[in-house]
């Protein structure tokens, strides 16, 4: 058995540089950088690819809306055309520094807003689906489990993986809790370890208000910003080792969704 860990990185911009991503590189199989849009420029761009590659660490996109004062956490208005045309920027840079550094591409995972818009509008998913397969058909969009993006990857023809998060608390339907809702951000390592542990053996997840909702996900993620997140990597890379889970990138998989 086996599973993806993926991280959001490369999330600094200008003098400030994150202090953790040279740290927690080595405990993930997958590293979303940051394109521009919500945090990075290019130096932190082409420094975060470099990281990666040292550890051999699977490189994807993770483009957002225009949003630096916001992180990206912020939705904006935009039609399918302006969506996908962002994304393709944001995607075709990050390509670039990954084809500088002989580096493959592997896969777009959009961030903040944009997921929440993507996973719920199909054609919000569809704009991001095809800016992707644009830069690289070869590319996989890495989707909230069951969401809208499942389908739109479908009719653009791309494989996909679908997605969990061990740091966010779920709804019964299945999507995300908002942030600004008291307990949706998760931040005990063990009960943190326990519930990736859960996902990945029995393909369930207890939502926020204690119902099991089922899921279905081949990379799951931790995010950078989380308070904690290293001691969060330790604990699941540590009880996913006692598990007998093996921590490796879904790109690695090359039959798959």
């Amino acid at each position: 058995m086996n599973i993806d860990l993926n991280c959001d990185m490369g999330e600094g911009f200008g003098r400030h540089v994150p202090g953790l991503d040279e740290r927690i590189m080595p405990l993930v199989s997958s590293a979303n950088v940051a394109c521009g849009f919500h945090a990075s420029d290019p130096g932190t761009m082409h420094r975060t690819v470099r990281l990666a590659k040292r550890h051999g660490v699977a490189v994807g996109a993770h483009p957002s809306f225009p949003d630096l004062v916001g992180f990206g956490r912020r939705h904006l208005a935009a039609s399918p055309e302006e969506i996908r045309d962002d994304v393709l920027y944001q995607v075709g840079a990050l390509w670039a520094f990954c084809r500088a550094e002989g580096v493959r591409l592997r896969h777009v995972k959009p961030h903040g807003a944009l997921y929440t818009a993507a996973a719920r509008d199909l054609p919000t998913a569809l704009a991001v689906a095809e800016a992707a397969k644009a830069v690289d058909p070869g590319l996989r969009l890495v989707c909230l489990a069951g969401s809208a993006m499942v389908e739109a990857a479908r009719r653009a023809g791309l494989r996909w993986v679908g997605e969990a998060f061990a740091d966010r608390a779920y709804a019964r339907d299945g999507t995300l809790v908002p942030r600004d809702v008291p307990g949706s951000v998760l931040g005990d390592p063990e009960a943190v370890a326990e519930r990736v542990a859960r996902m990945v053996r029995d393909k369930r997840v207890a939502s926020i208000d204690g119902v099991d909702v089922a899921i279905d996900a081949g990379t799951i993620c931790v995010h950078g910003d989380t308070p904690g997140a290293l001691e969060l990597l330790g604990a699941v890379r540590a009880r996913l080792d006692r598990e007998r889970i093996a921590v490796r990138s879904s790109a690695d998989d090359e039959g798959g969704a």
